[in-house]
């Protein structure tokens, strides 16, 4: 009972199970597990040693904030942000490495689609689209693109049987992404959209300055504007002398008015000098006819009576001609003397000078209302040309700003191309692909899975025909199939027990094998392999 412990006071043994079954297992099948494990062996030496030698290249892209392509816009003025590297950049750019049309390339031109596969002969003549598309998708599963590790570094790799091969595929792949990475990052037809602009620009303002440079021909080279003020100011002078000419006229219509009243009660003529004195000459003749009288009377007196006719006729004479004496020397001669009234006058020639002062005022009036009309037309047509000037200047200002904004944009859109032809990216080779030298599939990492993979497989065989052994090996699987308690477990010696007992290699009932038990049981139990 070596190494079994037996517990005879309880209904079930306690048998341990130790790595000497298991090795008891793997010796009895040993011809098993060697033939699986020399087997795989030998076909992973095989494949080892026939296999076609492999060369890696690999190329690293850096992802950096080098430069980032201006913003398209309108604006003068265009600050450029400048964002970090995420994860999501390096992201980004592996998906353009392995985008459908960039794979497309570089099968194109490394010829990758020329190469047969293993199966294509299934598959018949194929067209060159399709050996290209096929030919991608194999490009695409043997590249392998990842980033390292805390860096804004791309690795990608190209495992190929010709070192030639996998460094050219890996350099046309660099070129080709580069190419993508601009048409996606860089604005498309950026420089053409702003040169054509700027053309446009450049037209309109040359016609803008030529419609200016005629409307200024047709104005005398005068600006509307300035003539318009000039004209305002002339304006607002001949309405400013209205205004006083129809005060004047007013004021002279009232002088005229109050000329004339005072014309009508002032004397044309004035008495200068007032003079009384007896007519001289009537009263001398009156005085002289009385002499005569008288003496006619005392010639007459002397020759007839006082009564005669005569005589009284001759006294009625006397007495007349001294009423007419007594008369004339009742009634003495005045004499006035008068001379031209000079306010009358002076009346007469400031009411002549009002009345022509007057019909003066009245034609400068109505002259100065034709000025007044005339040049309010031209102010009016002077402002229309002004404001057609105006549009004119605005036009050839924003013409001018436009053309020199696009023209500036033009240059930076060229900046910006010649940059991205240059390679002046945010992207840039790191490491450029190298023609490998030595092969990267290397036999002895094979050989090691081969031999691995050989100790699996015979243990696993080992395990199945162990499994699928109908004998009874050990006291415990005695113990557990039939449920009986065991008194002893003796091991016998190479097919003893088991010839006599008529049982060979496990076969037929009993526990057959090189190293069985012979097991003492309680009661008498005819044994009949596995239940």
């Amino acid at each position: 009972m070596s190494n079994h412990e037996f517990n005879l006071g309880t209904d079930k043994p306690t048998l341990p199970f130790n790595a000497k079954d298991v090795l008891a297992a793997a010796f009895r099948y040993k011809r098993t597990a060697l033939l699986c494990f020399f087997g795989i062996l030998t076909g992973v030496i095989l494949v080892a040693v026939f296999q076609p030698a492999q060369y890696r290249a690999s190329t690293k892209f850096l992802v950096g904030e080098g430069r980032v392509d201006p913003v398209v816009t309108t604006e003068a003025n265009v600050v450029s942000q400048v964002k970090p590297v995420t994860e999501e950049d390096l992201n980004s750019e592996i998906e353009l490495l392995r985008s459908p049309d960039v794979l497309s390339q570089v099968v194109v031109a490394c010829g990758l689609d020329l190469h047969k596969g293993r199966l294509d002969f299934l598959r018949g003549n194929l067209t060159k689209d399709r050996r290209i598309a096929r030919a991608s998708e194999r490009l695409a599963k043997d590249l392998k693109v990842e980033t390292v590790k805390k860096s804004d570094l791309i690795e990608v790799n190209y495992v190929s049987t010709e070192p030639q091969e996998a460094a050219q595929v890996l350099r046309v792949l660099a070129d080709a992404y580069l190419q993508k990475h601009v048409a996606v990052h860089s604005p498309p037809g950026q420089f053409q959209f702003f040169a054509q602009e700027t053309d446009r620009y450049q037209k309109d303002l040359g016609d803008a300055e030529a419609q200016l440079k005629q409307f200024s021909q047709q104005q005398d080279g005068v600006s509307p504007q300035f003539s318009r003020d000039i004209t305002l100011q002339k304006l607002s002078e001949f309405r400013a002398s209205l205004q006083q000419t129809q005060q004047e006229i007013a004021s002279t219509s009232e002088r005229i008015k109050t000329l004339e009243k005072q014309a009508g009660v002032t004397p044309e003529r004035i008495t200068t000098a007032t003079r009384e004195s007896d007519d001289a000459q009537v009263l001398q003749s009156l005085k002289a006819t009385m002499t005569q009288l008288q003496l006619k009377k005392t010639e007459l007196l002397t020759k007839y009576q006082p009564t005669y006719p005569l005589v009284q006729e001759v006294d009625k004479e006397i007495h007349d001609t001294q009423a007419s004496i007594a008369s004339e020397e009742a009634k003495p001669l005045k004499e006035q003397t008068t001379d031209r009234n000079a306010t009358y006058a002076w009346i007469n020639e400031e009411l002549a000078k009002a009345k022509a002062d007057y019909s003066g005022l009245q034609a400068k009036a109505t002259a100065t209302q034709e000025s007044i009309a005339k040049y309010e037309t031209m102010s009016h047509d002077l402002e229309q040309k002004g404001i057609t000037e105006q549009d004119l200047l605005r036009t050839v200002k924003a013409d001018e700003e436009n053309y020199l904004l696009y023209l500036r944009k033009r240059e930076q859109a060229r900046m910006s191309e010649a940059l991205d032809r240059t390679r002046i990216l945010n992207v840039s080779i790191a490491e450029q692909p190298s023609v490998p030298t030595m092969p990267s599939n290397s036999p002895l990492p094979l050989i090691a899975g081969g031999i691995f993979l050989g100790l699996v497989v015979a243990g696993a065989a080992v395990f199945l025909k162990e499994y699928l052994d109908p004998s009874f090996r050990t006291p415990a699987e005695v113990a557990d199939e039939l449920n009986i308690p065991v008194l002893a477990a003796v091991p016998q010696g190479a097919n003893s027990y088991a010839s006599s007992n008529g049982n060979h290699n496990g076969n037929g009932n009993g526990f057959g094998r090189d190293d069985d038990y012979s097991v003492a049981e309680t009661s008498s139990v005819t044994s009949t392999g596995r239940l």
